[in-house]
C-alpha cells in the first residue's frame, strides 16, 4: 500500500499496552446465562456469590488432639481428665462444656466445645483412656480458626468479573450455588489472508502453506474464553477481502493474521480504512510482531467494535495475540482488567540483541524447586513453528539492552 495511505501510528510496547488496556476497561458487559456450577470453569461470572452462613459455622480445631483450656497447661506436663470425644461432621455435640481440668479428644474439622479455647495436638499428648497427660504448653486460640474468621454471612467471596477457576468453583460450591450466571462468551472471528495460504486439509503447493495461524488463533480464543468463528482465507484481491471482513464484523471482534506489512499485496489496512476504520496504532515497537495493527468501526455494523490485525509469521501472531488481543477479548467476555505481570528468572546462557525493540523471544523455564533458569530456545525467526511450541516462557527483553550475561535476573511471560 502507499506510505502515505494511513497515518503511522507506531507505540512503544507499554503504550501499545495500556492503550488496549483502557479500551478493554470500557467494553459493555455481554448478556448472561445460567450454567451447571461444573459446566462454568473458564467463565467469567456475571453475579456475586455471597457467604451464605459464616465460615466456618463453628470455631474448627485444626489438628487431630485434644481441646482444653489454655491455663490448664501453664505448667507441664498435666494430667486432664478426658471427658468425651467429637468428630469432625458430628450431628449434635456430644460435649457441650469443657471445664477446668477437664480435656476433650477432638478431630481435625470437628468443632470445639465451648469453654475449650485451644487444641493440644495428639503428639504431645498420652493417655490410658480415662486421663491424658499433656507435655507441652499451649497458647489461647491455637489450632483453632475462630468461627466467621475466614468469612461472615453475607460477605462476597466472588465479584462479578471474576474468571471461575478450580478455587472459586470451590468457593462457589462451599455456598451450595448451582447454577451460577455467567456472562456470555463472545464470538471471535478469525481471517487468515495471503495466497500462500490453504486450508488445513489441502495439499499445499511448492510455495503455499497450510493455516495454521487460523487454528493457533482459534486455540488462544478458548483460553482467552472467546468463542472463535474461522472465516475462510482470504485471498489477496481487495473485493473479496472486503467481504470477509465485513463477514467479520457481524462477530465481537475480528482478527486478521497477515497482510498488515508494507509489501504490494499487504491489502489489510488499506481494506479496513475503505470500510471506515479508526487505527489506534498501526504498529508496536517490539520483535516479533512489530506490524500489529489495532482499530475500531461502527460503519460496517452500526455499534462500536474493535478488531487487530496480526502479522502473518506465526510466532509473530501467537506473541502479539497474548500481549494485545487477550486483555481485549476478557474484556468482552465480562472480565475486570488484568495488568500484565512478568515473572524473573536467572538466564541461562548469555544473550546478545540489537537494541531499540522490546523482544519477547521464545525460551524454556527449567530447573527444580527453587532453582529455575531460562535460555533462549534457537529459532529462525518469527515463521518458525518448532521453536515456539517446545517453548514454555519468552523472555523479554527491553530495548535499551544489548547483551546479557548469564545469571543475570530477567523477565519472563509464561506461553
Amino acid at each position: 500500500m502507499p506510505a502515505d495511505a494511513i497515518s503511522s501510528n507506531i507505540l512503544s510496547f507499554e503504550d501499545a499496552r495500556r492503550l488496549v488496556e483502557r479500551h478493554a476497561s470500557q467494553i459493555k458487559p455481554p448478556a448472561t446465562e445460567s450454567v451447571p456450577l461444573l459446566q462454568s470453569l473458564g467463565r467469567v461470572l456475571a453475579e456475586e456469590i455471597r457467604a451464605d452462613r459464616d465460615f466456618p459455622p463453628f470455631p474448627r480445631a485444626t489438628r487431630d488432639g485434644y481441646a482444653v483450656l489454655a491455663s490448664d497447661l501453664k505448667t507441664t506436663p498435666a494430667s486432664l481428665e478426658i471427658i468425651g470425644e467429637i468428630k469432625a461432621g458430628d450431628a449434635i455435640p456430644r460435649v457441650q462444656n469443657v471445664r477446668s481440668g477437664q480435656a476433650v479428644s477432638i478431630m481435625t474439622g470437628a468443632p470445639v466445645p465451648a469453654g475449650a479455647d485451644a487444641v493440644v495436638m495428639v503428639e504431645f499428648a498420652a493417655t490410658n483412656g480415662q486421663t491424658v497427660t499433656i507435655n507441652r504448653s499451649v497458647a489461647a486460640r491455637e489450632n483453632i480458626v475462630a468461627m466467621g474468621s475466614e468469612a461472615r454471612r453475607g460477605d462476597i467471596l466472588l465479584f462479578a468479573g471474576h474468571r471461575l477457576g478450580y478455587a472459586e468453583i470451590g468457593a462457589a460450591a462451599a455456598t451450595g450455588r448451582d447454577p451460577v450466571i455467567v456472562f456470555r462468551k463472545p464470538r471471535i472471528a478469525v481471517l487468515a489472508t495471503g495466497d500462500e495460504i490453504v486450508d488445513l486439509h489441502e495439499t499445499p503447493g511448492y510455495s503455499q502453506i497450510r493455516n495454521s495461524n487460523s487454528h493457533s488463533l482459534a486455540a488462544q480464543i478458548v483460553v482467552a474464553g472467546g468463542e472463535p468463528v474461522l472465516l475462510p482465507i482470504a485471498p489477496d484481491e481487495p473485493k473479496r477481502l472486503r467481504e470477509l471482513i465485513v463477514q467479520g464484523a457481524t462477530c465481537d471482534l475480528l482478527l486478521l493474521a497477515g497482510g498488515v506489512s508494507m509489501g504490494r499485496y499487504d491489502l489489510v489496512e488499506d481494506a479496513l480504512q475503505d470500510l471506515g476504520a479508526e487505527f489506534l496504532f498501526t504498529g508496536v515497537r517490539i520483535q516479533p510482531g512489530r506490524p500489529a495493527v489495532f482499530g475500531r468501526w461502527n460503519a460496517v455494523v452500526n455499534s462500536e467494535k474493535y478488531f487487530f490485525g496480526l502479522p502473518g509469521n506465526p510466532v509473530s501472531t501467537m506473541v502479539t495475540f497474548e500481549l494485545f488481543a487477550r486483555p481485549t477479548i476478557e474484556g468482552l467476555a465480562g472480565m475486570l482488567p488484568r495488568k500484565l505481570i512478568f515473572l524473573h528468572a536467572r538466564l541461562k546462557s548469555p544473550i546478545s540483541v540489537k537494541p531499540g525493540l522490546k523482544r519477547f523471544l521464545p525460551a524454556m523455564l527449567s530447573g527444580e524447586f527453587e532453582n529455575a533458569t531460562a535460555e533462549l530456545i534457537p529459532w529462525q525467526g518469527s515463521g518458525d513453528l518448532t521453536a515456539i511450541a517446545t517453548a514454555n516462557c519468552y523472555i523479554v527483553i527491553s530495548p535499551q539492552q544489548e547483551n546479557i550475561e548469564a545469571g543475570e535476573w530477567v523477565p519472563l511471560l509464561l506461553r
